[in-house]
């Protein structure tokens, strides 16, 4: 499948239940990558918006660039009454953006999704003279025994899990990537779900098993007995760390 277009039928579920980013590593954009109150930003692979949202109040002008149309729309939805957001169906390799028209290009659950090198060059081509790329994961953490069934169960019941997953990047992609040089920040993040938003969360993943399918009713009553077994007063943590890798092209 096109990458542009795995999280067509994903939409809704991704915006009602996917993570934020926390405030800490936004004033870390702004303090140590220059994400000040005049800066220009790309949002590449801008999804639903969630991270849009978070900069634009930050800075002079956020543009996202979206190439899949379900996506954008639930974005401009979204940032409907926002002003200082710009908006392209450009790719991570193409963003239709000037040149030379921006402080700071920001990926955020997207990076692993692009052709690389075109994507390295878009950038050169984008950014003024010192301008950084941040890179962007909520990276699911698998540290209490819920989290470690619903792992199990994605590698189980999930076609493409071990494929797609971000995680299969290294630190030999991000030295090539960065030219060798780049830095890690790490900050800590968590969303608390019932039952029902915990399998929303599970259905806004582009490797979840499709609902309808033997392997989707296997996962769902996974999480089921797994949610009965561990959940505090009706809910359940994910807990995150949010990874930034930023350094110049």
């Amino acid at each position: 499948m096109d990458s542009t277009q795995r999280f067509s039928t994903r939409v809704e579920a991704y915006v009602k239940y996917r993570p934020g980013y926390p405030a800490a590593m936004l004033d870390f954009l702004a303090r140590d990558l220059a994400m000040g109150p005049e800066a220009q930003v790309a949002d590449i692979g801008a999804g639903s918006g969630i991270l849009t949202a978070l900069l634009a109040p930050r800075v002079a002008r956020v543009w996202a660039v979206e190439p899949n149309d379900e996506m954008r729309a639930a974005a401009r939805r979204l940032l409907a009454d926002v002003g200082n957001v710009g908006w392209s169906h450009g790719s991570a390799e193409a963003t239709g953006l000037p040149a030379g028209s921006v402080d700071l290009v920001t990926v955020a659950q997207a990076f692993h999704w692009f052709d690389r090198t075109a994507f390295r060059l878009e950038c050169q081509r984008l950014l003024k003279p010192g301008g950084r790329i941040a890179l962007i994961w909520n990276d699911r953490l698998m540290n209490t025994p819920f989290l470690e069934a619903y792992e199990e169960g994605l590698h189980a019941y999930s076609g493409d899990y071990e494929e797609v997953n971000h995680r299969n990047l290294g630190e030999a992609d991000f030295r090539a990537f960065f030219e060798g040089e780049y830095r890690l920040d790490r900050f800590e993040n968590q969303q608390l779900f019932d039952l029902d938003g915990v399998l929303g969360r599970l259905n806004s993943s582009s490797y979840a098993p499709a609902v309808g399918t033997r392997a989707h009713d296997q996962m769902t009553a996974l999480i089921r007995r797994a949610f009965e077994r561990h959940a505090v007063n009706g809910k359940i943590a994910f807990n995150y760390c949010t990874l930034v890798y930023s350094g110049l092209v």
